[in-house]
């Protein structure tokens, strides 16, 4: 799991953001893939902290986050989509989509793979998707530190895939942070004159509510893996603010009873372990003391319910 030491979140008064110097270049960079390829671990890396919760289970990331970075010569805003992949549910249906709006709305995308294996068909879907946009394409190659030993077959079939289509490539590893330089200036280049759309210390968008819900759920895929993955959804019902100490309550929504007994554990187990992890997170996030209360509630079916799922947070974005 990355390291979320330095958080650098404002969003309450009012903020001045500067103006760019002539020469500044800004814009918005869709950072867009198959399920699993490093996405969220990319632009935590990019960013320099952590914004978007990572895990092993596929399909982790949600809702589109932004991740911002400024430098003297440009601020590149990220936009980090859920993985695009064929819906088995109603909320698999709204990630789709979300990810398929943001394909159009953004300056810059970032195709990532997975450079471990060659290219597969749904590598080819998520390219024949890009290719019906006008929005130029950088193909960036994830994962390097973890490929084997003989690279040939596996770096030829994207160099077909990115000939193909006239795109530029660029190898690198979110996790290690090699490549990452290179990756960062060919996207600079890409982008256009602008204004500075954030104050230059800003990282995120997100408000602390929403980020509080990620880490929460980010533990549960962690500690629970395959038993309950992608049937949990976080509410975070309130959060009281004292000199001393930050309480939060907050909701653990899934769709059966058999999941509930699952995160509540033999004499409660689970659900402490997993307060607890979340805790320490959170008391990162907000460089204070929390105290973090945990429900657990069924809602069955929610991933089907269009109702539920607005409800939660989960809607088709503009």
């Amino acid at each position: 799991m990355t390291s979320i030491d330095n958080y650098n979140f404002s969003f309450s008064g009012e903020v001045t953001i500067p103006q760019a110097p002539p020469e500044f270049k800004s814009g918005f960079i869709g950072i867009i893939g198959r399920p699993n390829v490093g996405k969220s671990t990319l632009m935590n890396h990019i960013v320099g902290q952590k914004i978007a919760i990572t895990s092993p289970v596929a399909q982790t990331t949600r809702n589109r986050l932004r991740g911002i970075l400024t430098t003297p010569e440009a601020q590149l805003i990220f936009v980090d989509t859920p993985g695009i992949h064929k819906p088995h549910h109603q909320l698999g249906e709204v990630l789709v989509k979300n990810a398929k709006i943001a394909i159009e709305s953004v300056d810059v995308l970032l195709f990532v793979v997975d450079g471990t294996v060659a290219c597969g068909s749904g590598d080819r879907y998520v390219a024949e998707l890009l290719c019906r946009s006008e929005t130029s394409v950088i193909l960036g190659i994830n994962k390097i530190d973890e490929q084997p030993t003989v690279t040939e077959f596996i770096d030829d079939s994207y160099a077909q895939l990115a000939s193909t289509h006239h795109w530029q490539t660029v190898k690198f590893s979110a996790k290690t942070g090699d490549g990452l330089p290179q990756l960062q200036e060919l996207l600079i280049k890409d982008l256009e004159r602008g204004p500075m759309y954030y104050p230059p210390d800003l990282v995120t968008d997100q408000p602390e509510r929403f980020i509080m819900g990620e880490l929460i759920r980010e533990q549960i895929l962690l500690l629970t893996r395959e038993e309950v993955p992608h049937s949990v959804a976080i509410a975070i019902d309130k959060v009281e603010e004292t000199p001393s100490i930050t309480r939060v309550l907050a909701t653990i929504n899934v769709e059966r009873d058999s999941q509930k007994g699952i995160l509540i554990g033999k004499g409660g187990a689970m659900l402490k372990a997993i307060g607890s992890e979340a805790r320490e997170q959170i008391q990162k996030l907000i460089a204070g003391k929390v105290y973090l209360e945990l429900f657990v509630k069924v809602q069955p079916k929610w991933r089907q319910s269009r109702m539920t799922l607005a409800e939660l947070g989960y809607r088709v974005e503009e």
